[in-house]
């Protein structure tokens, strides 16, 4: 029988192809494997205050990589989920788990993965807008020499650098707002929440905030945020639960709702809800 010959340099080549073509798919697979990986899951969040329900048994889990919004009026339980989320505060009931940790067993540990920009401006008035950052490292044990050059960045990357030694009391609400954003990136976080993150500003500057969100989260970085605005969460959002009086109506991305239902997000809201996202 005749074997045929079979240059060495073209298996060779081959076998290389072949070994390029698994690496590639190895790593397509694990880029989907990694998105598709739950970093928050909630089942049965309850909460109560002085025996007023804000928090009725909800569920969501929340992907890798992804922005989620939670989408109703005040009160209607956004912000404490966020709390309960970003360990300021424990469920009543319930299991909650970020990065795979509970949340009432290592809250330290999670916070230092977090970054949270809340709805109040709670800068420091004293303080100058740097020093507002280099302060703050410290909660994670970021040290003056570091946390310094680390602060410069973000002020550039938040259009800030112009005002790094002026006074709190001299910035615009939209100045302050961005400072929030860049002192809730310190930390390189890995999760950032944020509650309401747009409220008071004008038309021009909360575009500008959207598109320093979007890409954070072309970046890899999950985003968590609470919101009224329609155009917001279409905006931003991969995926958006509907909340009212506590509980959690829906759970899709805006364009499956607004499918589903018909309308827009605030058509959407009505019709599940039988009341204006406005009251």
């Amino acid at each position: 029988m005749n074997i045929p010959y079979l240059d060495f340099d073209i298996v060779q080549c081959f076998v290389l192809r072949i070994s390029d073509f698994i690496t590639i798919y190895d790593i397509l697979l694990y880029m989907l494997c990694y998105r598709s990986m739950n970093i928050v899951v909630a089942k049965k969040l309850t909460k109560d205050f002085n025996g007023l329900r804000a928090v009725d048994s909800v569920d969501f889990e929340i992907k890798k990589g992804e922005c989620f919004g939670f989408l109703g009026p005040n009160g209607a339980g956004k912000t404490t989920v966020m709390r309960v989320l970003y360990c300021l505060i424990e469920p009543t009931l319930g299991d909650v788990k970020v990065f795979g940790i509970n949340v009432k067993d290592k809250p330290t540990l999670i916070k230092s993965r977090l970054g949270v920009m809340p709805q109040e401006e709670n800068l420091d008035l004293e303080l100058s807008v740097i020093e507002n950052l280099i302060v703050y490292a410290r909660y994670f044990n970021i040290p003056k020499q570091k946390a310094a050059p680390v602060a410069a960045e973000l002020l550039s990357y938040v259009d800030l650098s112009e005002k790094t030694n002026a006074s709190i009391k001299n910035l615009s609400g939209g100045m302050k707002r961005s400072l929030l954003l860049a002192r809730a990136l310190l930390n390189s976080p890995e999760i950032l929440i944020l509650d309401e993150p747009t409220t008071g500003l004008d038309p021009h500057t909360r575009q500008v905030v959207w598109r320093k969100l979007n890409d954070l989260k072309a970046r890899g970085t999950t985003l968590i945020l609470t919101t009224h605005y329609m155009e917001e969460a279409d905006r931003l959002c991969d995926r958006v639960a509907i909340m009212d009086q506590g509980k959690i109506i829906t759970i899709g991305s805006p364009a499956c709702l607004k499918e589903k239902h018909g309308g827009n997000l605030e058509e959407v809201y009505l019709k599940l809800t039988g009341r204006p996202l406005e009251d």
